[in-house]
C-alpha cells in the first residue's frame, strides 16, 4: 500500500506540471493520460505488495519444513537404535593381571581398579580408575564377587555403587575356613555420564590368587530407554 501511495503522488505532480503549461484540451488529454498510468503503476504495486507476502509465506513454510525435517531425522535416530541400532556395551574385569595377594586394606573407602580386563565391549569401563561411566541411557545388569584369604586373617566388604552412593555390599570376616568368596548383583536404570564402580571399606581387605580365585566386576546394558 505505501509503495502505490507513492506513485499516485507521483503521477499527480506529473499532472499538475503538465497543466501548467498547456491549455484546456491538453489538460485534459493529459489527466486521462496520466489517471491510465496512474491506475498501472498501482496495479504494479499492488502485485509486487502480493510477490512480497507470498516470499515471506514461502519463508515460514520452509523454515517449518526444516524443523520437520529436524524432528523426523531424531526420530529415526531413536527408531535404529531401538530397531536393529542397540548399542552394546559389556565388560568384564579381575583385580589382579597375574599373581597372588591382598589389596588393601587403605585408610579409607577407596574404588577398586580391576586390571585384568577380559572382555570392554563400548569402552566404557575405565581399569585406570575401576569406574565404569555410562554412555548410553537405559537399564543395566552389574554383577560382583569378592575373595577372602584367612592367612591375614581377613575382612573383607565391599559396596556396589553409584554416583558414591552404595547400593549392594558382600561382607565376609574370617573364621576357621581358609578361604570364603561371595558375590551379589543389582539391575539399576543409568543417565548418561552416571558412575558404578566396586569400593573397598576403610580398613577392609580383598584377596586374589593365580588359581583363577577371582575378585570381579562386570555389567552390560540391557536395553537402551
Amino acid at each position: 500500500m505505501g509503495l502505490s501511495v507513492f506513485l499516485l503522488v507521483v503521477c499527480y505532480g506529473l499532472y499538475v506540471t503538465q497543466a501548467q503549461g498547456n491549455n484546456d484540451n491538453q489538460k485534459t488529454c493529459c489527466l486521462s493520460d496520466t489517471c491510465s498510468l496512474a491506475k498501472e503503476l498501482v496495479s504494479i504495486g499492488e502485485k509486487l505488495g502480493t510477490m512480497v507476502e507470498k516470499q515471506g509465506t514461502m519463508g515460514d513454510n520452509l523454515r517449518l519444513m526444516e524443523t520437520r525435517l529436524q524432528t523426523s531425522e531424531k526420530e529415526v535416530e531413536e527408531l535404529k537404535q531401538i530397531i536393529g541400532g542397540q548399542p552394546k556395551v559389556a565388560f568384564s574385569a579381575a583385580l589382579r593381571e597375574s599373581g597372588n595377594g591382598d589389596t588393601g586394606p587403605f585408610h579409607i573407602n577407596t574404588p577398586l581398579q580391576y586390571k585384568k580386563v577380559f572382555s570392554n565391549t563400548g569402552n566404557c569401563y575405565n581399569p585406570a580408575t575401576g569406574i565404569f561411566t555410562a554412555t548410553v541411557k537405559g537399564m543395566y545388569y552389574f554383577r560382583f564377587t569378592t575373595m577372602n584369604n584367612q592367612a591375614n586373617p581377613p575382612s573383607s566388604v565391599v559396596s556396589l555403587t553409584k554416583n558414591g552412593q552404595s547400593l549392594a555390599t558382600v561382607w565376609d570376616h574370617g573364621s576357621t575356613d581358609t578361604n570364603d568368596s561371595g558375590s551379589n548383583a543389582v539391575v539399576i536404570s543409568l543417565e548418561v555420564g552416571d558412575n558404578v564402580y566396586v569400593e573397598l571399606w576403610a580398613k577392609k581387605l580383598v584377596y586374589e590368587d593365580s588359581n583363577l580365585y577371582l575378585t570381579t566386576f562386570s555389567g552390560f546394558l540391557l536395553f537402551a530407554m
